[in-house]
Formats: C-alpha cells, sequence, structure tokens
C-alpha cells in the first residue's frame, strides 16, 4: 500500500512544481501565493507545507528542477566533440526545447536577472554559472573562429535571444519576426552555415 501513496505524493510534488514555477514566473517570488498554487495543483494550502514548509524552500526547488533538467539537457548535447557551429546548434536546440517545453522556466529566469538580489539570485548563480561553463567548455574544445567573441560572450548572446523571446510571449513574435533567427545568430558568432546551426 505504501507504493501509491508515495507514486501519489511524487505526482503531488510535481504537479506543485509545475503550478509553482507558473505562479513564480507571472507574479514574481513577493506576488506569487501559496494558497493560488496549491489550488492550481489541485490540493489546499495545508497540503502544499506538508511538501515544501515554505515559500523560500518551494522556490528553490522549482529553480533547481528547472535548471537541472536544463543542465541535464545540455550536458547531453555538448557530450561528444564536434566543431564550434555543431556544438552551438546543439546547445541551443536543447534550450528552445527545454524553454518551449517549460515557458514559464523563461519568465522566471528574467524576472530573477532583472531583480538582481531575489531569492532565487544564489541559487541561479549556483545553478547558471556551471551551464555556461559547460556549454562554453564545449563549444571551445569545438573550436572558434580567431576573431569574435568568446565562446561565453556567445552563449550569452544566443541564450539571451531565445530566452527573452520565449519569456515574451506573443510579443516575442511581433518584436523578433515570423521564425526563429538564434540560428542565424549562432551562426554569425560561431562562423558555421546556418542550415547546421539550425538543423
Amino acid at each position: 500500500m505504501a507504493r501509491p501513496v508515495k507514486a501519489e505524493s511524487e505526482r503531488t510534488r510535481g504537479d506543485l512544481l509545475v503550478a509553482a514555477a507558473r505562479a513564480f514566473g507571472e507574479k514574481g517570488f513577493e506576488g506569487a501565493r501559496l494558497a493560488e498554487i496549491a489550488a492550481g495543483a489541485g490540493i489546499r494550502r495545508p497540503s502544499l507545507l506538508y511538501h515544501f514548509p515554505t515559500k523560500e524552500a518551494l522556490y528553490e526547488a522549482v529553480v533547481s528542477d528547472g535548471f537541472g533538467e536544463l543542465g541535464a539537457r545540455l550536458a547531453a548535447a555538448l557530450a561528444r566533440p564536434r566543431s564550434a557551429p555543431a556544438a552551438a546548434a546543439a546547445a541551443v536546440r536543447e534550450l528552445k526545447a527545454f524553454l518551449l517545453a517549460r515557458p514559464e522556466m523563461a519568465r522566471l529566469l528574467v524576472r530573477e536577472l532583472l531583480a538582481g538580489d531575489g531569492p532565487g539570485s544564489r541559487i541561479l548563480l549556483e545553478e547558471v554559472v556551471p551551464l555556461l561553463d559547460a556549454v562554453a567548455a564545449g563549444l571551445a574544445r569545438g573550436g572558434r573562429r580567431r576573431e569574435g567573441p568568446r565562446p561565453r560572450e556567445a552563449v550569452l548572446a544566443v541564450a539571451s535571444s531565445v530566452l527573452l523571446r520565449r519569456a515574451s510571449g506573443e510579443l516575442g513574435e511581433r518584436l523578433w519576426g515570423r521564425g526563429d533567427g538564434s540560428g542565424r545568430l549562432a551562426s554569425a558568432l560561431f562562423g558555421g552555415r546556418d542550415a547546421e546551426v539550425t538543423g
């Protein structure tokens, strides 16, 4: 009988993380309410507090879960040696796939970056910097043009474009236009063919 209870508890925890990421992304840490997050997961506030004793603990779990998933995706994409444009293509594809699957994480990250001193700043530094390091190292291993930005700068330029476009929702298409130019941007920064980068 313990197995179904454990499975139910894990499912509830997952539902809470999704509802919380959406709320934190839309309203920020201060604006998000635990009762609304609980309702979004189909439970009551006391049940939420059983899984996460504080709002800070819930926020930390959301950020760690999201960036843990993104980190695993990027690490897998960059695991094999390849040219800089091919490494850029793999990283861009994984970032786009992650943000398409979890758009609330784009909004959450942008909010946290703008706040600078929000409750997730430490977490973001601990989670995002290693991701940047991993992607930049993968790109550096693949070689790059002699001129132009360093791998980390190029990664941030492309990631920022993808992130802001995804975080801005419908407005993103109006601002950036139809199609997704992140492949062309990565191609320009890393000297590969656009088809190779976006493919």
